[in-house]
């Protein structure tokens, strides 16, 4: 869990703090009539900085595992203005002119910075490529493709699970590179203005590194040649997620094209909050888990479905006015967290 600070313009409101953290992981709200702890792996609050952010949460751990072949994800996941996109990239007004100050940089950019010093430190063949795309509307958007994002289709295979068709895949091999392919990605993004959030992310985003390692082996395998004889390669992969924050229309005060934006938002939302609920319960082998009901729970899947390993990044205001938000996403995390993965 992570609580951001309150902003100018709730203080100048004169809004109660009403999320505070007790440490070990728990986080209580006190507010008239609601009065309720919560416990967590980590809850990180207003005064955190970003590094402690990255290393409490387990990303680190993350980046290696996707190293050795595992599919790893991480989504933030919160209302709208909650701080998720601050969380995974740091400050929005970033470019490739006007790059952030190292202390505010998110968790993509400290986790590219990781996995590209533990490919060199492993000394193995690492291949690495990224892709970027977006859910807007229910539609799947290449956000790397030259040209104006156009939609894409969704498939199933028995091998592959759901994938995109076409998506481009770009190959890289230093910080620069990556830390290029996100801003130019992100640069493209749907974003608009709205009462709650100058800079509201009208989509869902997904990051996602693909890392191939053949390692070489020193001693030849019967009958070669005293060549270098490649090992079974691993492919893993590490998907960053941001979800559009959930919202509630009067108080953003969206109408006509905002107001589609919003449905389309709380409705994948929706779809994603019931599949979890159901991964969390008990299940026999009969339990249909409804991931065709969106877009987003398709390319999700693999990530709740048990094959992977995922980390959930709640992200919440400690304002009063907040309260059914906050609550709403506490609850929602906390059925997160009672889902059990073999990856």
């Amino acid at each position: 869990i992570r609580v951001r600070p309150l902003t100018c313009t709730e203080t100048r409101r004169g809004d109660q703090q009403v999320v505070h953290s007790l440490g070990d992981g728990a986080v209580h709200v006190s507010a008239a009539r609601h009065d309720a702890t919560f416990g967590f792996s980590a809850v990180f609050d207003a005064g955190a900085s970003q590094e402690a952010v990255f290393e409490g949460s387990g990303m680190r751990q993350l980046v290696e595992l996707a190293i050795d072949g595992f599919s790893c994800t991480v989504f933030a996941f919160g209302q709208t203005g909650s701080g998720k996109t601050y969380t995974l990239m740091g400050p929005l007004a970033q470019s490739k002119t006007q790059p952030a100050s190292p202390a505010l940089l998110g968790l993509m950019q400290r986790s590219f910075t990781c996995l590209l010093e533990q490919s060199r430190s492993r000394g193995s063949d690492l291949v690495l490529s990224a892709s970027y795309l977006e859910i807007y509307n229910e539609q799947v958007r290449d956000l790397l493709s030259p040209g104006p994002p156009c939609a894409l289709p969704l498939r199933w295979s028995k091998t592959r699970g759901f994938y995109v068709e076409n998506q481009l895949s770009v190959e890289f091999e230093s910080l620069e590179a990556i830390v290029s392919l996100l801003l130019q990605g992100s640069q493209r993004r749907r974003t608009s203005a709205h009462a709650l959030n100058r800079h509201s992310s009208r989509s869902h985003a997904l990051l996602t590194i693909h890392i191939c390692s053949r390692a070489v082996s020193a001693h030849p395998a019967p009958g070669e040649g005293w060549g270098a004889s490649a090992c079974p390669s691993k492919q893993g992969t590490l998907c960053f997620v941001d979800l559009a924050g959930s919202e509630r229309v009067k108080e953003t005060g969206s109408s006509g094209e905002l107001s589609v934006e919003a449905n389309s938002i709380n409705r994948s939302l929706l779809a994603l909050g019931h599949c979890i609920s159901l991964l969390a319960k008990p299940r026999g082998k009969g339990t249909h888990i409804p991931y065709r009901d969106s877009k987003l729970t398709r390319l999700l899947a693999r990530s709740l479905s048990g094959s992977g390993i995922t980390l959930m990044v709640a992200c919440i205001s400690p304002s009063s006015r907040c309260l059914s938000e906050t609550l709403s996403t506490l609850h929602y995390a906390s059925r997160a967290r009672r889902v059990t993965t073999r990856p």
